[in-house]
């Protein structure tokens, strides 16, 4: 798999992953690791458009952490 196929792969699986927290209630979606993790996703996207793939995975990679952690703890 390409770099820029992974981090398209890595974008929507946060996309999912994002979604799936909005279904349940016990979150606070305003809590602000989850407004960062969102950034961290939307600079993603700024990045891989600019065809700077390095910083548009470590980006997601960043966004894909913060909100394990809420999902995990």
């Amino acid at each position: 798999m390409d770099e820029k196929t992974r981090i398209k792969k890595d974008i929507v699986m946060f996309e999912e992953n994002i979604q799936n927290l909005k279904q349940k209630k016990n979150y606070d979606l305003n809590n602000k690791t989850i407004e960062l993790a969102t950034q961290y996703y939307q600079d993603s996207k700024y990045y891989l458009e600019k065809k700077d793939n390095f910083t548009s995975f470590g980006c997601i990679n960043y966004a894909h952490g913060l909100l394990d952690a809420i999902i995990k703890f």
